[in-house]
C-alpha cells in the first residue's frame, strides 16, 4: 500500500477540529486499522481527491456538450465501455502512486462526457439550466449533510451492505424494463428509489471509509464519487418530471 501521506497532513485546523471531535469519541468510527492521525489524513486525502474528481467530471461534461454530435450513437457506448473499464483499472492501480491519479481523473472526465447527452436534454429546454443547477445544489447539500451525520452518529450503518445491494439490483432490473415500457410513472418511481438508495450508500460508504475498511484514498474517492453522481442523476430526473408536470 502506498504512503497515505502523499497529501501532507498539515493539521489544518478548522477541518481537523471537527474530525478530532469524532475521533476522540470512543464509540465513534476512528478506523480499526489506523491511528487517529492516520484516519484524519486518509479522510483529508479522500475528500481532496473527491473535489478534484468533481472538477474533472465538470470538465468532461463541458467538453462533451461542445462535441455532442460526435459522442452520440455508437461513440457514446464506446465511452460507456471505457468508463466501466476505468473503474476496474482504478482498483487495479489504486496502490500505484501517480498512475492511480491519472486513471481516476481519466474516469471522472469520461464519466462527465457520458453525462453530457443527459445534460443537453435538459439544457435545451426553457427551465433546463435551473433544473440542472437545482439538482446539483440539492445533491451537494444532501451529500454534505449525510456525510456529516455519518461522521458524527454513534450508530453503525455499515451492516446495510446486503440490503443496499439487493435494492440496487431491483433498481437496475426495473430500469431495464422501463427501457421497453417507457412508463413515466415507473421512471419517477425508479428515480425516487434511486435517490433514497444512493443517499443510503453515501452514509454506508462514508462509515466504511472512516472505519478503515477501504485501503486507499483513491478507492474511497471512487465510492463517494459514484454515490454523488448517481444521486445527482436521480434528482435531475425527478426535477425534470416535476417541471414537465408543472408545464
Amino acid at each position: 500500500m502506498y504512503n497515505r501521506n502523499y497529501i501532507q497532513n498539515d493539521s489544518n485546523n478548522s477541518s481537523s477540529n471537527f474530525a478530532n471531535d469524532f475521533a476522540n469519541d470512543e464509540q465513534g468510527f476512528t478506523g480499526a486499522s489506523r491511528s487517529k492521525n492516520e484516519t484524519l489524513t486518509f479522510l483529508k486525502a479522500t475528500y481532496q481527491l473527491f473535489a478534484g474528481s468533481l472538477m474533472g467530471a465538470a470538465a468532461g461534461a463541458y467538453v462533451g456538450l461542445g462535441v455532442l454530435p460526435y459522442i452520440m450513437g455508437a461513440m457514446f457506448w464506446v465511452l460507456v465501455i471505457m468508463e466501466f473499464g476505468l473503474i476496474f483499472a482504478i482498483r487495479a492501480t489504486a496502490k500505484k502512486p501517480g498512475i492511480n491519479l491519472v486513471v481516476l481523473f481519466a474516469f471522472t472526465f469520461i464519466s462527465g462526457m457520458t453525462l453530457a447527452p443527459l445534460l443537453a436534454s435538459f439544457l435545451h429546454t426553457t427551465a433546463g439550466a435551473g433544473i440542472v443547477a437545482n439538482a446539483f445544489i440539492l445533491t451537494s447539500v444532501a451529500f454534505g449533510g449525510i456525510s456529516m451525520f455519518a461522521l458524527t452518529t454513534k450508530k453503525d450503518y455499515t451492516g446495510m451492505t446486503k440490503m443496499l445491494f439487493i435494492t440496487l439490483i431491483v433498481v437496475v432490473v426495473a430500469s431495464l424494463i422501463n427501457i421497453f415500457t417507457h412508463s413515466p410513472m415507473l421512471h419517477l418511481v425508479i428515480s425516487g428509489v434511486s435517490a433514497i438508495l444512493f443517499s443510503a450508500f453515501i452514509l454506508h460508504d462514508t462509515q466504511h471509509i472512516v472505519k478503515g475498511n477501504i485501503e486507499t484514498p483513491v478507492e474511497a474517492c471512487l465510492m463517494l464519487y459514484l454515490d454523488f453522481l448517481n444521486l445527482f442523476v436521480s434528482l435531475l430526473h425527478i426535477l425534470g418530471v416535476m417541471n414537465s408536470s408543472d408545464d
